[in-house]
Protein backbone atom coordinates (compact mmCIF):
# COMPACT_ATOMS: atom_id res chain seq x y z
CA UNK A 1 0.00 0.00 0.00
CA UNK A 2 1.48 3.31 -1.10
CA UNK A 3 1.34 6.54 0.85
CA UNK A 4 -1.60 7.92 -1.15
CA UNK A 5 -3.73 4.86 -0.43
CA UNK A 6 -2.77 5.03 3.23
CA UNK A 7 -3.82 8.65 3.56
CA UNK A 8 -7.12 7.94 1.83
CA UNK A 9 -7.77 5.02 4.18
CA UNK A 10 -7.06 7.15 7.25
CA UNK A 11 -9.38 9.89 5.95
CA UNK A 12 -12.25 7.45 5.44
CA UNK A 13 -11.73 6.06 8.93
CA UNK A 14 -11.82 9.52 10.49
CA UNK A 15 -15.02 10.35 8.61
CA UNK A 16 -16.63 7.11 9.81
CA UNK A 17 -15.72 7.82 13.44
CA UNK A 18 -17.10 11.38 13.14
CA UNK A 19 -20.37 10.07 11.70
CA UNK A 20 -20.77 7.55 14.52
CA UNK A 21 -20.13 10.22 17.18
CA UNK A 22 -22.65 12.59 15.55
CA UNK A 23 -25.30 9.86 15.41
CA UNK A 24 -24.76 8.96 19.06
CA UNK A 25 -25.03 12.60 20.07
CA UNK A 26 -28.28 13.01 18.13
CA UNK A 27 -29.79 9.89 19.74
CA UNK A 28 -28.78 11.11 23.19
CA UNK A 29 -30.28 14.55 22.54
CA UNK A 30 -33.50 13.00 21.27
CA UNK A 31 -33.84 10.63 24.22
CA UNK A 32 -33.15 13.37 26.76
CA UNK A 33 -35.29 16.09 25.10
CA UNK A 34 -38.52 15.04 26.80
CA UNK A 35 -36.96 15.52 30.23
CA UNK A 36 -36.19 19.19 29.72
CA UNK A 37 -38.57 21.93 30.84
CA UNK A 38 -40.53 23.48 27.94
CA UNK A 39 -39.25 26.79 26.60
CA UNK A 40 -40.97 29.97 27.75
CA UNK A 41 -43.94 31.11 25.65
CA UNK A 42 -44.81 34.78 25.31
CA UNK A 43 -48.27 35.90 24.19
CA UNK A 44 -50.59 38.86 24.21
CA UNK A 45 -53.70 38.48 26.33
CA UNK A 46 -56.39 40.25 28.31
CA UNK A 47 -57.57 40.38 31.89
CA UNK A 48 -60.90 38.68 32.47
CA UNK A 49 -62.96 37.77 35.55
CA UNK A 50 -64.04 34.21 36.18
CA UNK A 51 -66.81 33.25 33.71
CA UNK A 52 -66.25 36.55 31.89
CA UNK A 53 -68.62 39.50 31.94
CA UNK A 54 -72.19 38.69 32.94
CA UNK A 55 -74.88 40.71 31.19
CA UNK A 56 -77.91 40.96 33.43
CA UNK A 57 -81.18 41.37 31.53
CA UNK A 58 -84.67 42.25 32.68
CA UNK A 59 -86.75 39.08 33.29
CA UNK A 60 -89.10 38.24 30.45
CA UNK A 61 -92.75 39.05 31.09
CA UNK A 62 -95.36 36.62 29.72
CA UNK A 63 -97.53 38.31 27.11
CA UNK A 64 -95.34 41.41 26.87
CA UNK A 65 -93.99 41.95 23.35
CA UNK A 66 -92.10 45.22 23.89
CA UNK A 67 -89.19 46.02 26.16
CA UNK A 68 -89.24 47.51 29.63
CA UNK A 69 -87.93 50.79 30.98
CA UNK A 70 -85.80 51.19 34.11
CA UNK A 71 -87.71 53.02 36.86
CA UNK A 72 -85.30 52.78 39.79
CA UNK A 73 -81.59 51.94 39.79
CA UNK A 74 -80.31 50.55 43.08
CA UNK A 75 -76.56 50.23 42.28
CA UNK A 76 -73.72 52.09 40.61
CA UNK A 77 -70.61 50.99 38.75
CA UNK A 78 -68.01 49.56 41.10
CA UNK A 79 -70.53 48.38 43.71
CA UNK A 80 -70.07 44.88 45.09
CA UNK A 81 -73.32 42.90 45.18
CA UNK A 82 -74.50 39.52 46.44
CA UNK A 83 -76.61 36.89 44.70
CA UNK A 84 -80.31 37.79 44.73
CA UNK A 85 -79.76 41.48 45.51
CA UNK A 86 -82.19 43.84 43.74
CA UNK A 87 -80.22 45.89 41.21
CA UNK A 88 -83.03 47.75 39.46
CA UNK A 89 -86.83 48.06 39.20
CA UNK A 90 -88.67 48.33 35.88
CA UNK A 91 -91.58 50.63 35.03
CA UNK A 92 -94.06 47.72 35.18
CA UNK A 93 -93.71 47.48 38.96
CA UNK A 94 -96.66 49.78 39.80
CA UNK A 95 -99.01 47.98 37.43
CA UNK A 96 -97.98 44.54 38.66
CA UNK A 97 -98.27 45.67 42.28
CA UNK A 98 -101.85 46.82 41.65
CA UNK A 99 -102.69 43.49 39.99
CA UNK A 100 -101.14 41.61 42.93
CA UNK A 101 -103.12 43.70 45.44
CA UNK A 102 -106.32 42.99 43.52
CA UNK A 103 -105.54 39.28 43.44
CA UNK A 104 -104.84 39.28 47.17
CA UNK A 105 -108.20 40.95 47.82
CA UNK A 106 -109.89 38.32 45.63
CA UNK A 107 -108.35 35.57 47.75
CA UNK A 108 -109.63 37.21 50.93
CA UNK A 109 -113.11 37.54 49.43
CA UNK A 110 -113.13 33.91 48.31
CA UNK A 111 -112.11 32.78 51.80
CA UNK A 112 -114.88 34.86 53.38
CA UNK A 113 -117.41 33.36 50.99
CA UNK A 114 -116.20 29.86 51.80
CA UNK A 115 -116.50 30.57 55.52
CA UNK A 116 -120.08 31.84 55.07
CA UNK A 117 -120.95 28.83 52.92
CA UNK A 118 -119.66 26.45 55.58
CA UNK A 119 -121.72 28.21 58.22
CA UNK A 120 -124.82 27.69 56.06
CA UNK A 121 -123.94 24.01 55.76
CA UNK A 122 -123.58 23.73 59.53
CA UNK A 123 -126.83 25.54 60.30
CA UNK A 124 -128.91 23.95 57.54
CA UNK A 125 -127.70 20.37 57.80
CA UNK A 126 -128.11 20.43 61.58
CA UNK A 127 -131.89 20.53 61.03
CA UNK A 128 -131.99 17.45 58.81
CA UNK A 129 -132.06 14.88 61.62
CA UNK A 130 -134.74 16.70 63.59
CA UNK A 131 -136.96 17.14 60.52
CA UNK A 132 -136.57 13.47 59.59
CA UNK A 133 -137.43 12.47 63.16
CA UNK A 134 -140.50 14.71 63.06
CA UNK A 135 -141.62 13.08 59.78
CA UNK A 136 -141.23 9.59 61.30
CA UNK A 137 -143.26 10.58 64.37
CA UNK A 138 -146.02 12.00 62.17
CA UNK A 139 -146.01 8.75 60.20
CA UNK A 140 -146.43 6.73 63.41
CA UNK A 141 -149.13 9.07 64.66
CA UNK A 142 -150.87 8.88 61.31
CA UNK A 143 -151.16 5.10 61.67
CA UNK A 144 -152.58 5.59 65.17
CA UNK A 145 -154.93 8.32 63.93
CA UNK A 146 -153.24 10.75 66.34
CA UNK A 147 -152.01 12.97 63.51
CA UNK A 148 -153.83 14.03 60.41
CA UNK A 149 -152.80 13.19 56.88
CA UNK A 150 -152.09 16.88 56.22
CA UNK A 151 -149.76 17.12 59.24
CA UNK A 152 -147.86 14.02 58.13
CA UNK A 153 -147.48 15.34 54.58
CA UNK A 154 -146.30 18.72 55.84
CA UNK A 155 -143.69 17.08 58.10
CA UNK A 156 -142.53 14.89 55.26
CA UNK A 157 -142.27 17.91 52.94
CA UNK A 158 -140.24 19.81 55.53
CA UNK A 159 -137.80 16.89 55.86
CA UNK A 160 -137.34 16.63 52.09
CA UNK A 161 -136.92 20.39 51.80
CA UNK A 162 -134.28 20.62 54.51
CA UNK A 163 -132.39 17.70 52.95
CA UNK A 164 -132.36 19.53 49.61
CA UNK A 165 -131.25 22.75 51.31
CA UNK A 166 -128.44 20.85 53.05
CA UNK A 167 -127.23 19.32 49.77
CA UNK A 168 -127.35 22.72 48.08
CA UNK A 169 -125.39 24.31 50.91
CA UNK A 170 -122.75 21.56 50.75
CA UNK A 171 -122.41 22.00 46.97
CA UNK A 172 -122.02 25.76 47.46
CA UNK A 173 -119.32 25.16 50.09
CA UNK A 174 -117.40 22.88 47.71
CA UNK A 175 -117.66 25.50 44.96
CA UNK A 176 -116.44 28.17 47.38
CA UNK A 177 -113.38 26.09 48.24
CA UNK A 178 -112.65 25.75 44.52
CA UNK A 179 -112.91 29.52 44.14
CA UNK A 180 -110.25 29.89 46.83
CA UNK A 181 -107.92 27.67 44.80
CA UNK A 182 -108.53 29.71 41.64
CA UNK A 183 -108.00 32.99 43.49
CA UNK A 184 -104.79 31.74 45.13
CA UNK A 185 -103.44 30.61 41.75
CA UNK A 186 -104.16 34.06 40.34
CA UNK A 187 -102.38 35.63 43.32
CA UNK A 188 -99.30 33.46 42.80
CA UNK A 189 -99.25 34.43 39.14
CA UNK A 190 -99.58 38.12 40.01
CA UNK A 191 -96.81 37.88 42.63
CA UNK A 192 -94.56 36.09 40.14
CA UNK A 193 -95.14 38.87 37.60
CA UNK A 194 -94.42 41.45 40.29
CA UNK A 195 -91.13 39.77 41.17
CA UNK A 196 -90.19 39.83 37.48
CA UNK A 197 -90.19 43.62 37.58
CA UNK A 198 -87.09 43.34 39.79
CA UNK A 199 -83.69 42.86 38.19
CA UNK A 200 -81.60 40.80 40.62
CA UNK A 201 -77.94 39.81 40.74
CA UNK A 202 -77.51 36.21 39.49
CA UNK A 203 -74.38 35.76 41.65
CA UNK A 204 -71.94 37.56 43.88
CA UNK A 205 -69.84 40.07 41.97
CA UNK A 206 -69.10 43.66 41.07
CA UNK A 207 -71.05 46.02 38.82
CA UNK A 208 -68.82 46.76 35.83
CA UNK A 209 -71.07 48.89 33.61
CA UNK A 210 -74.61 50.31 33.72
CA UNK A 211 -76.24 49.77 30.31
CA UNK A 212 -79.68 51.28 31.03
CA UNK A 213 -80.41 54.07 33.49
CA UNK A 214 -83.79 55.29 34.82
CA UNK A 215 -86.05 56.26 31.93
CA UNK A 216 -84.06 54.24 29.41
CA UNK A 217 -85.25 51.14 27.56
CA UNK A 218 -83.56 47.83 28.37
CA UNK A 219 -82.29 46.58 25.02
CA UNK A 220 -80.92 43.22 23.94
CA UNK A 221 -77.57 44.24 25.52
CA UNK A 222 -79.18 43.95 28.95
CA UNK A 223 -79.54 46.32 31.88
CA UNK A 224 -75.99 46.10 33.25
CA UNK A 225 -72.77 44.11 33.25
CA UNK A 226 -71.26 42.49 36.32
CA UNK A 227 -68.40 40.12 37.03
CA UNK A 228 -66.96 37.86 39.70
CA UNK A 229 -63.72 39.74 40.35
CA UNK A 230 -62.68 37.61 43.33
CA UNK A 231 -61.06 35.28 40.76
CA UNK A 232 -59.28 37.04 37.90
CA UNK A 233 -57.61 35.47 34.87
CA UNK A 234 -55.19 36.48 32.18
CA UNK A 235 -56.41 34.95 28.93
CA UNK A 236 -53.26 34.44 26.85
CA UNK A 237 -53.59 34.08 23.07
CA UNK A 238 -50.88 31.53 22.34
CA UNK A 239 -49.94 30.85 18.72
CA UNK A 240 -51.15 27.43 17.61
CA UNK A 241 -47.55 26.43 16.85
CA UNK A 242 -46.50 27.24 20.44
CA UNK A 243 -49.40 25.75 22.37
CA UNK A 244 -47.76 22.31 22.49
CA UNK A 245 -45.21 23.84 24.87
CA UNK A 246 -47.89 24.98 27.34
CA UNK A 247 -48.95 22.73 30.21
CA UNK A 248 -51.39 23.19 33.07
CA UNK A 249 -49.64 24.06 36.29
CA UNK A 250 -46.94 26.18 34.62
CA UNK A 251 -46.10 29.46 36.31
CA UNK A 252 -46.75 32.64 34.32
CA UNK A 253 -46.07 36.36 34.69
CA UNK A 254 -48.40 39.11 33.49
CA UNK A 255 -47.24 42.63 32.69
CA UNK A 256 -48.72 45.86 31.36
CA UNK A 257 -47.86 49.57 31.63
CA UNK A 258 -51.24 49.99 33.37
CA UNK A 259 -50.23 47.62 36.18
CA UNK A 260 -48.15 48.92 39.07
CA UNK A 261 -46.41 45.58 39.46
CA UNK A 262 -45.88 42.31 37.64
CA UNK A 263 -48.64 39.80 38.35
CA UNK A 264 -48.06 36.09 38.74
CA UNK A 265 -50.34 33.17 38.11
CA UNK A 266 -50.68 29.53 37.11
CA UNK A 267 -51.92 27.97 33.88
CA UNK A 268 -55.27 26.47 34.82
CA UNK A 269 -56.66 25.41 31.46
CA UNK A 270 -55.80 25.29 27.77
CA UNK A 271 -58.99 25.83 25.83
CA UNK A 272 -59.95 23.29 23.19
CA UNK A 273 -60.49 25.62 20.25
CA UNK A 274 -58.23 27.22 17.66
CA UNK A 275 -59.40 30.64 16.51
CA UNK A 276 -58.21 33.97 15.10
CA UNK A 277 -56.38 36.25 17.47
CA UNK A 278 -58.35 39.05 19.10
CA UNK A 279 -55.47 40.99 20.66
CA UNK A 280 -53.45 42.99 18.08
CA UNK A 281 -49.88 44.05 18.77
CA UNK A 282 -48.92 47.67 18.04
CA UNK A 283 -45.95 46.34 16.04
CA UNK A 284 -46.78 46.86 12.31
CA UNK A 285 -45.01 43.59 11.54
CA UNK A 286 -47.19 41.61 13.95
CA UNK A 287 -49.52 38.93 12.60
CA UNK A 288 -53.05 40.32 12.24
CA UNK A 289 -54.81 37.04 11.39
CA UNK A 290 -52.81 34.57 13.43
CA UNK A 291 -54.37 31.33 14.60
CA UNK A 292 -54.25 31.05 18.39
CA UNK A 293 -55.41 28.96 21.32
CA UNK A 294 -56.60 30.73 24.47
CA UNK A 295 -54.85 29.74 27.70
CA UNK A 296 -56.39 30.58 31.08
CA UNK A 297 -53.92 31.81 33.69
CA UNK A 298 -55.41 32.13 37.18
CA UNK A 299 -53.85 35.13 38.92
CA UNK A 300 -52.44 34.61 42.39
CA UNK A 301 -53.70 38.03 43.54
CA UNK A 302 -56.90 39.19 41.78
CA UNK A 303 -57.06 42.58 43.49
CA UNK A 304 -54.73 44.57 41.17
CA UNK A 305 -56.65 43.30 38.14
CA UNK A 306 -60.18 43.55 39.56
CA UNK A 307 -60.87 46.97 38.07
CA UNK A 308 -59.12 46.39 34.74
CA UNK A 309 -61.32 43.90 32.88
CA UNK A 310 -60.26 43.51 29.21
CA UNK A 311 -56.90 45.24 29.79
CA UNK A 312 -54.36 44.08 27.19
CA UNK A 313 -51.39 42.39 28.84
CA UNK A 314 -48.27 40.44 27.96
CA UNK A 315 -48.20 36.91 29.37
CA UNK A 316 -44.96 34.97 29.75
CA UNK A 317 -45.65 31.30 30.40
CA UNK A 318 -42.98 29.05 31.82
CA UNK A 319 -40.91 31.96 33.09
Amino acid sequence: MNNADLCQFKLLGAMLVLALVSAATAVEAQSGGNDRAPDSVSALGRLEPEHGLIRVAAPAMLGLSGGVVIRDLRVEEGDDVVAGQVLAITDLADLMQAIADEAEAAVELARNRATAAQRRVDSTCALVDSKLEEARRRADWRESNVSSKEEFQAAQADALSIQADCAAAEAEAVASESEIGVAEAALKRAQANLSRTEIRAPSNGRIIEILARPGELVTARGALEMARVDRMYAIAEVYETDVRRVRTGQVATVTSPALETTLTGTVERVRQKVQKNGEIDTDPAAHKDARIVEVEVLLDDPQPAAGLTNLQVVVLIGS
